[in-house]
């Protein structure tokens, strides 16, 4: 377990929070990248992986909150994408 491991993952789920009550309230997608938002979930997700097979840690967890972060963007993003193909066709 390495404390820049841990300060990075914190630092990095310290914005996941802005970002999703953003996307909730704005119900837009504008200033959203969903390939971006799936390359960040990947990597969440190889760094679970690692921790899974090479260097099972507490660390774990952090990428798990993390990634969920992430994938909540994600649906939001869809949400929201869906909103606004509605407001053009009605």
């Amino acid at each position: 377990m390495s404390i820049f491991e841990i300060l990075m993952l914190v630092c990095f789920g310290a914005a996941w929070p802005f970002s999703i009550v953003r996307s909730y309230r704005s119900r837009m997608t504008g200033g959203k990248s969903l390939p971006f938002l799936y390359i960040v979930l990947i990597g969440y997700l190889a760094g679970i992986f690692h921790k899974l097979f090479f260097n099972r840690d507490p660390v774990i967890f952090l990428y798990g909150l993390n990634g969920m972060m992430v994938a909540t963007d994600i649906l939001l993003y869809h949400r929201n994408r869906r909103l606004e193909r509605q407001a053009l066709a009605g």
